[in-house]
């Protein structure tokens, strides 16, 4: 029997527990070893619990421990997990997380440790929760060059918009009810903010092109500016509105990395992700199109990604896995304002449209005009072709100076 340990016992915590002992039988046939839990380390109590007798409140119990091979670092945030997790690769052994965060922040240093002592660090559960995207694209899809990642990484986040599309639902009445079927913390920033997408963006990057993107070099936004206006207008355009994070290797081989609303077309395969769904799009040379599809977060859809990576480790005892990347720097992502795109703008002004209609023509792209039914008067939008966002800014300050305020700036994929 292989010993494995559990730090944190909440919501995924608990899960990975109830999986492990549900599933003893089946896990022991498939890795060819059972798997016992030794320890669960938590600060609380659990009287209750049937699994009593294996709390801890000492890391030390688990570190000290050369029967325990394997552990689940579900704690959340940087610290503890990151000194946690860093001892025990130190001390040889293997270490699984759903911890976004740490991955995000710490994943270069982490894995560089666990391979100078011969153990792996794996996290599939990091970005997709249940819906697999680490292990495809690390093993399935490893033939390809991949050419481009995105997706809707926050179910959060596309839950209110699908709400604000739907249901004509104010983004704030959105969010309250988020909030109130548990699926937006009380505190939504990381959610709303788009941190949260940003992290798993940037993990995906480090795992495809080779070297740690750090989250604070991800050009990150979030969804509270959208209104229903913009959600109107793009359906007038053929598309509807997404939180999407994207990374893409350019001709200069730096990436264009962002999280941020974006435009898409109703006939992308990300366009009918609704409610607290996630897709991802990888973008493959030689497969085209591929799109992992489910449920992003939850006890069990979570804590059944641990699992596999814990059963991952057991089977990988004596050799480790090879998952690796190089840290990074600045350099590695494209400085933001120097990446081009197509985008739409809301505007209003107290000017004749056709005024405002030849200033956007002599400052944007090829403008073309969105129309939709019960406009605020003064307001019109555009749709226009590929420029910089250091012109788009130089256009729109145009555009204020002459009197025209700039109402939304929302970039137009081409997913």
């Amino acid at each position: 029997m292989v010993q494995a340990a559990v730090m944190g016992y909440g919501v995924v915590g608990s899960g990975v527990v109830e999986v492990l002992t549900q599933h003893t039988d089946s896990i022991a046939r498939r890795t060819k070893e059972e798997i016992g839990i030794k320890y669960i380390l938590d600060i609380r109590d659990f009287p209750d619990s049937p699994f009593q007798d294996k709390f801890t409140k000492s890391f030390d119990d688990i570190l000290n421990d050369d029967e325990v091979k394997v552990v689940a670092e579900v704690m959340g945030g940087v610290n503890p997990a990151y000194d946690f997790t860093k001892r025990l690769l130190e001390s040889g052994k293997s270490v699984v997380t759903s911890n976004k965060e740490l991955v995000a922040t710490k994943g270069a240093e982490l894995l560089r440790i666990a391979k100078e002592h011969n153990v792996n660090y794996l996290f599939e559960a990091s970005v997709g929760g249940g819906v697999p995207i680490i292990r495809p694209l690390s093993q399935c899809l490893a033939a390809n060059d991949v050419i481009e990642i995105a997706g809707i990484l926050n179910g959060t986040t596309n839950f209110i918009l699908t709400k604000m599309i739907r249901e004509n639902m104010p983004f704030e009445d959105a969010l309250k009810m988020a909030q109130e079927l548990g699926y937006a913390e009380k505190n939504p920033t990381a959610d709303v903010e788009g941190l949260d997408a940003g992290r798993k963006i940037s993990i995906l990057a480090s795992l495809v092109y080779g070297k740690h993107v750090y989250p604070q070099y991800v050009h990150t936004q979030g969804i509270t500016g959208i209104t229903l206006e913009d959600v109107a207008y793009a359906a007038s355009w053929g598309g509807v509105i997404k939180l999407i994070g994207q990374v893409k290797r350019l001709e200069d081989n730096t990436l264009d990395i962002t999280v941020e609303p974006m435009l898409i077309e109703k006939s992308s395969q990300l366009a009918n992700v609704d409610d607290v769904f996630n897709g991802i799009l990888v973008r493959g040379d030689s497969t085209g199109d591929v799109v992992f599809y489910g449920k992003g977060a939850g006890k069990l859809p979570t804590a059944s990604a641990v699992v596999a990576d814990i059963m991952d480790c057991v089977k990988h005892l004596a050799k480790r896995k090879y998952l690796d990347w190089a840290d990074g720097d600045a350099s590695v992502v494209k400085p933001y304002q120097e990446t081009s795109y197509p985008v739409y703008i809301r505007l209003s002004g107290n000017l004749p449209k056709q005024k405002i209609s030849e200033l956007v023509n002599t400052l944007f792209v090829n403008p073309r005009e969105i129309v939709r039914s019960n406009a605020k008067p003064n307001e019109v939008a555009y749709a226009a072709d590929d420029m910089t966002v250091e012109a788009q800014e130089k256009a729109m300050a145009a555009l204020e100076e002459n009197g025209i305020e700039v109402l939304s700036k929302i970039r137009i994929s081409d997913l």
